[in-house]
């Protein structure tokens, strides 16, 4: 089977209304959501797809290097053709990763070429389900957490992740509320990476570990990112407090930053985007040294079915004692108020996927298990932008971000006067 053709496709969904979402020294809006589609076709007939980083700068990269290396190879062995691209002078540290997830489409096209699901392509599944967590939850009335966070059981859902940054006080009533009407079982985590992304308003170390130590009280499961990821000396002596298990990861730039998180104690939950972040093969490399280190690892989704879907074919091939958890936005439908609409997230899948029970039944079917439905390139076109925008109080600043979750911030504007 040799590869004819590799193509990247970006996808944006406007918002009817920019969502407007005030927070303790800012505001964030939110314009739109994006999406990549990854295409890569054989010979044969058969075409494997893939989820990438919505960004242009990897579409062009997709384009302009990795397209060219892969068009025209045999496709038997993925693993070669990544480390013969990372011997080209196209394979630098940034193009590798975008090769990464280029390579999800790769295995997606062999399991369908051998008619094996993905994850036998990946070393063999052990289990047949993967644990999902509902995430939404972002600078709303301590109320509406509590709303959100019923709703989420109510789906069968058995945890839920939210985002304060209201303020601490704030903060840790929205907590409380959470615990005072979960269920027995429901686990509540709390992604804080607002809290270092607000300027001069920001938490220091003695807030966060104040917060944390409230936390603790409420059986918080984690809490994520509370502080800048860059800073491991932070996170160990934040995590020797033993006050909640503290989860990162989404942040870190390369490969190297999670074995430094692991080997200096600085997280008890290691997290990794698939899509973004160095795909299949790094993220073996991390399950393994996860295991030794005794920790446990969640999955970072913030995107579209497809996104879920993939990283479930991986998870799914190590157990539970270390890939415990996969995060599973909750956008809002007709059936679901929640933090926007973002149709493009279910749409680009024919079939809704298997969620029982708060856990996703991953297909044992070729491939990816499920088709992708192509319309959605033309149903929901690329507008160029940053899809976040953040501005600060103090110092007085705007900032851009896009689907690159592993860069904390796209661009950077001036200082308003």
């Amino acid at each position: 089977m040799r590869i004819r053709r590799v193509q990247s496709f970006l996808m944006s969904y406007p918002l009817p209304e920019p969502v407007e979402l005030r927070f303790h020294g800012g505001q964030r809006t939110i314009l739109k959501r994006d999406a990549m589609l990854i295409r890569v076709d054989a010979d044969n007939g058969l075409t494997g797809w893939a989820p990438g980083p919505a960004s242009e700068r990897a579409h062009d990269i997709i384009r302009d290097s990795v397209a060219p290396f892969l068009e025209g190879r045999v496709l038997a062995d993925p693993d070669a053709l990544r480390v013969q691209f990372s011997n080209t002078p196209a394979g630098s540290p940034a193009n590798r990763q975008i090769y990464c997830a280029v390579e999800v489409a790769l295995y997606d096209l062999l399991g369908k070429a051998h008619g094996f699901p993905l994850s036998e392509m990946l070393g063999g599944r052990v289990r047949d389900r993967i644990r999902l967590y509902a995430s939404a939850g972002m600078y709303q009335p301590v109320a509406r957490y509590a709303e959100e966070a019923a709703a989420c059981a109510e789906m069968g859902f058995k945890a839920y992740k939210f985002r304060p940054g209201l303020g601490p006080e704030t903060d840790a009533a929205i907590v409380r509320a959470i615990h005072e009407q979960a269920r027995p079982g429901f686990e509540m985590m709390v992604d804080a990476h607002t809290w270092w992304r607000m300027g001069d308003h920001s938490y220091d170390f003695a807030t966060v570990q104040r917060l944390a130590e409230e936390f603790s009280d409420c059986g918080v499961f984690w809490l994520e990112e509370p502080l800048p990821p860059a800073d491991h000396q932070a996170y160990r002596a934040l995590r020797e407090k033993e006050l909640v298990p503290i989860a990162t990861g989404e942040h870190e730039p390369d490969e190297a930053g999670f074995y430094d998180l692991m080997e200096t104690g600085a997280a008890d939950y290691l997290q990794m985007d698939v899509c973004c972040q160095g795909g299949f093969a790094m993220g073996q490399r991390i399950f393994a040294q996860v295991a030794r280190h005794k920790l446990k690892f969640a999955f970072h989704s913030w995107g579209t079915n497809l996104e879920v879907l993939a990283a479930a074919h991986l998870g799914v091939c190590w157990p539970e004692t270390v890939v415990e958890w996969l995060e599973y936005p909750i956008y809002s439908t007709g059936a679901v108020r929640s933090m926007y609409p973002f149709p493009l997230a279910a749409e680009i899948l024919t079939e809704p996927l298997e969620i029982r029970g708060g856990e996703l039944q991953v297909p044992a079917t070729p491939g990816l298990g499920i088709a992708v439905d192509e319309r959605v390139v033309e149903r929901y076109p690329w507008l160029p932008g940053p899809w976040s925008i953040f501005r600060l109080e103090s110092p007085p600043e705007t900032y851009s971000i896009t689907a690159d979750h592993s860069i904390q911030w796209i661009a950077t504007s001036k200082s308003e006067s």
